[in-house]
């Protein structure tokens, strides 16, 4: 008698993205602390594109009424959507539209400061700083140190960790 065959498909290796989804989740399976994570990734992103928005540029007359445009935080976004498009482009292109929406708000900082409010930087400081706090609390209760310890690009996996649940929440792959 011959052995039936099961027509068995290989499992697809797991992507780059999905290695380091699974890696960055390891330190993150406590509900809490996947609470402050929503909460506290995003207000770093945005606090730290506003600091470094806020490091003074040089002037570039060929830039002529485009001058204002450029500034260190669109070398940071340049290449932060680069290395998203590596991993994922349905997600670079999410973040894309994350950054241009945290730019708009620390544009309208900019114009609170000039009206006579606090200095757009100290604002972004402060909301890091709190935020960073956040951060390590959900580490604390999560009883596992934070991936960006093991490696540095963790940092930059957190945000799109977060916009990976809500394409997985509305269909969408990454």
């Amino acid at each position: 008698m011959k052995k039936q065959q099961k027509n068995v498909q290989p499992a697809e290796p797991k992507r780059p993205v999905d290695v380091l989804f699974d890696k960055y989740a390891e330190s993150h399976q406590n509900h809490t602390n996947e609470i402050i994570h929503w909460i506290c990734v995003p207000l770093i992103v945005f606090s730290l594109l506003g600091l470094v928005w806020a490091i003074p540029f040089p002037h570039m007359d060929f830039l002529g009424r485009y001058n204002g445009f450029l500034n260190w935080a669109s070398f940071l976004i340049a290449f932060s959507l680069y290395y998203y498009f590596t991993l994922s482009p349905v997600l670079s292109f999410l973040m894309l539209w994350v950054v241009s929406l945290m730019s708009y708000f620390i544009v309208q900082l900019e114009y609170w400061q000039a009206a006579g409010g606090p200095a757009f930087w100290l604002v972004c400081l402060v909301i890091f700083v709190i935020a960073w706090i956040g951060q390590f609390i959900g580490h604390k209760i999560e009883k596992k140190k934070p991936s960006f310890l093991d490696d540095i690009k963790f940092l930059l996996i957190g945000p799109i960790w977060l916009l990976h649940f809500i394409c997985k929440r509305i269909g969408l792959k990454y």
